[in-house]
């Protein structure tokens, strides 16, 4: 008995040894302000911060910063870009900038750079801005304004999710990353696609589509046999690995599930895909490599698309700069890996290095098959092998983008919830603190089988905003009982589908500068985020040259 209490008694004071040994090692930065994230949004949030004379700290998970906007994302999807405002112009302008150096076009004449961009021309002299751009450029003018800012950047660190966010009396007072870092603000604000730290902070969050009767809307739920971008299956295919035999089990990527009734929520997510940079230049051409995973039964349904006399393969092959392009998914077979994202929100770190793998593999492999498999036509492969990686695009990641396009993850349930009826004017929107312009877009969620035998496409939504609309200040803080000291300005308060236009990647630098102003009017008035004066925030918004209404 004795011995065992002197070996409990050890053990005890090396447990309490080693507890102090982690602390003493543990490393402590304290800002006035934490932005979690790399993205656009972590960005000009910092960046405003810093403006408004408050330290602040961006700790990112990833290495490149923006996001999208430096990930492949070049064919900006503007809207109406008299609503853009602050920073987020400035980032455009920034973008003019560099293109109008002769030194910025190396593969190609600027005279013979077509001007096309998405609801706007590309370059707009008179406005001295540009909206369509390699993503380098793009990364390039992140960086500027990192160093011009002096920002103070911790790149690869990851927020211990699951005991790292130590909050007291409902505000944050720090966060820990997994290499142990620890994080002490004043304020703090998740700018990460993920709303990792929304979550692990214990404000309400939403995942998937909800009924329409939730918030009185139309677009949202399922949405069986409705078509309005074409990503549909247009003439009837056989879903079947061998056609005609339901006992052979269906294609790869069909899910044996019925769809759900029009307007009933679920829990499923409009499809992920890597926003390739390509190009049609031999000297800067990589040819479209082989996967590390690849088997070509996976493409047997688009096969039986160019079967079905389907010509479009080439649609969203949209220019930059330099002979490049932003592709995008198009058609009822394309980039977009549907139905395979529905974990990605709440999965580990690991497993979403897994999914995030998952489609690399498969939109490589959808390359390599064009490109290669004789069974696609051979004017489409001729074509195609014209085509390839851009060499000097995303150089240390074998040319690949580093960012998978997650369209939609979490979004925060708070006392404003953006809907289709703020985004389509059919109702006023209380403290606007930027604006969005883009349809209610929303890409498929889910590839089933008709009740006729045939293979069709869920979710594809395209519903033109008829003006510009506000966006709520509310719709970025939680409830103040949940977290009185945290602003989410990408994973926001919204529906699924009036996510799809709030979404954008302008919307989302827009509200990171706003959620930054409104930290520091909390910060210097020592009141809760949620009780930021709003007259006070317009004032200085305005000031900023941001568009409110």
């Amino acid at each position: 008995m004795i011995i065992k209490k002197i070996i409990l008694h050890f053990l005890l004071c090396l447990f309490g040894l080693q507890q102090i040994t982690a602390q003493v090692q543990a490393k402590v930065f304290t800002a006035d302000i934490i932005v979690y994230g790399g993205t656009s949004a972590a960005v000009t949030a910092c960046v405003q911060a810093t403006k408004m004379g408050k330290t602040v700290i961006m700790v990112s998970p990833d290495q490149h910063l923006g996001g999208l906007s430096s990930g492949g994302l070049g064919f900006t999807d503007t809207g109406n870009k008299e609503v853009i405002g602050g920073l987020a112009r400035e980032f455009y302008h920034r973008i003019f900038l560099h293109y109008q150096a002769d030194s910025a076009w190396k593969w190609q004449k600027k005279e013979e750079y077509g001007n096309k961009g998405q609801g706007t021309p590309a370059i707009d002299g008179a406005d001295r801005t540009m909206w369509i751009f390699e993503p380098h450029v793009a990364e390039q003018v992140m960086e500027s304004f990192v160093k011009e800012n002096a920002l103070v950047v911790h790149r690869n660190e990851w927020l211990e999710r699951k005991r790292g966010v130590i909050k007291k009396r409902g505000k944050i007072i720090s966060i820990k990353t997994v290499s142990g870092k620890l994080y002490k603000g004043k304020v703090f604000i998740d700018a990460t696609y993920e709303g990792d730290l929304m979550a692990a902070a214990g404000v309400s969050y939403h995942v998937g589509r909800e009924a329409n009767s939730i918030y009185g809307e139309t677009w949202n739920g399922v949405q069986n046999n409705v078509f309005q971008h074409g990503h549909n299956f247009a003439k009837p295919i056989d879903p079947y690995i061998v056609p005609g035999q339901i006992s052979s089990g269906l294609l790869p990527g069909v899910a044996s599930s019925t769809p759900g009734v029009r307007g009933q929520g679920d829990d499923k997510l409009q499809a992920y895909c890597f926003r390739m940079c390509l190009t049609n230049n031999p000297d800067n051409r990589i040819t479209f490599p082989k996967p590390d995973r690849y088997n070509p039964m996976d493409y047997e349904l688009l096969v039986r698309v160019f079967e079905s006399g389907w010509k479009e393969l080439f649609d969203k092959y949209d220019p930059v700069p330099n002979r490049k392009t932003d592709t995008n998914n198009h058609g009822p077979f394309s980039t977009d890996f549907i139905g395979m994202n529905y974990g990605y929100p709440e999965a580990s770190y690991a497993e979403r290095k897994k999914i995030i793998k998952d489609h690399e593999n498969y939109q490589k492999g959808l390359m390599y098959f064009m490109a290669q498999d004789p069974r696609v036509p051979k004017v489409f492969q001729d074509k195609l092998n014209t085509w390839g990686l851009s060499k000097d695009e995303f150089q240390d990641n074998d040319n690949w983008p580093h960012q998978l396009y997650i369209r939609e993850a979490r979004r925060m349930v708070s006392s404003l919830v953006m809907t289709e009826n703020e985004v389509l004017g059919k109702r006023e929107v209380p403290k606007p603190i930027g604006m969005g312009s883009y349809s209610l877009d929303s890409h498929n969620v889910q590839r089933y089988v008709t009740d006729q035998g045939f293979v069709q496409n869920e979710g594809d939504i395209g519903v033109k905003a008829p003006k510009p609309y506000s966006i709520g200040y509310d719709a970025i803080v939680p409830k103040e009982n949940q977290c009185s000291n945290l602003l989410v300005p990408v994973c926001l308060s919204s529906s699924h589908i009036a996510y799809g236009s709030v979404r954008m990647e302008p919307v989302f630098m827009i509200l990171g500068e706003s959620a930054a102003t409104a930290a520091s009017v909390a910060i210097d008035r020592g009141i809760t985020v949620q009780r930021v004066p709003y007259d006070n925030l317009a004032e200085l918004l305005l000031a900023q040259k941001q568009r409110l209404n």
